[in-house]
């Protein structure tokens, strides 16, 4: 979990899932494969402690974990973490972990997220918090994150770097759709 581990998997997820897009499909789905075999294997215990750990890195690992499996007994946890953005990156983790969840109560954690860090004007992890309510609101038939999204809006921050707002989301999009193809069967 820490820096000098051999794996560093934890660098492939500090994307918020751009591996997906950087590495060759293969090689994605193999990544992910691995993830799953992960998430099936720890416990809640582990999960547990390695959210109290003080670093991104075993705090990013869980979230993913967590979310991959849907371990929807973490949600207030998650929120909870989020929402006091104590550890650079992890974020990353939270958001896509309640966009696995998939549920209202999710999206408005992370509209939450946004109202309170977007004034802020410093970029966290808002851009991949974005990316998470975007995918829930196409999921959910909502419209949350039609007033962050708008370039012409109060909420538009210029270093979310996109020049399509209709991009947000795809990113979520594309690894949820790589971790619902790589599931395991129920059992294993």
């Amino acid at each position: 979990m820490g820096p000098r581990d051999s794996d560093r998997r934890y660098l492939k997820l500090l994307g918020g899932g751009s591996f997906v897009d950087n590495l060759p499909a293969e090689q994605a789905m193999e990544l992910m494969r691995g993830l799953w075999a992960d998430a099936r294997r720890v416990g809640d215990d582990e999960l547990a402690a390695m959210l109290r750990l003080p670093d991104w890195r075993p705090r990013l690992t869980a979230a993913w974990l967590i979310g991959l499996d849907r371990r929807t007994r973490f949600r207030a946890e998650l929120a909870e973490l989020l929402l006091a953005s104590q550890v650079a990156y992890a974020g990353k983790g939270y958001a896509f972990a309640l966009a696995r969840f998939g549920e209202p109560s999710d999206a408005e954690v992370l509209v939450a997220y946004l109202e309170r860090y977007l004034p802020s004007g410093l970029p966290y992890d808002q851009g991949y918090v974005l990316d998470s309510l975007v995918y829930l609101d196409d999921r959910l038939g909502t419209g949350h994150a039609a007033r962050v999204v708008d370039p012409t809006g109060p909420w538009w921050q210029p270093w979310f770097g996109v020049d399509d707002p209709g991009g947000f989301g795809a990113r979520i999009a594309k690894v949820s759709a790589y971790a619902d193809a790589t599931m395991p069967p129920a059992g294993d």
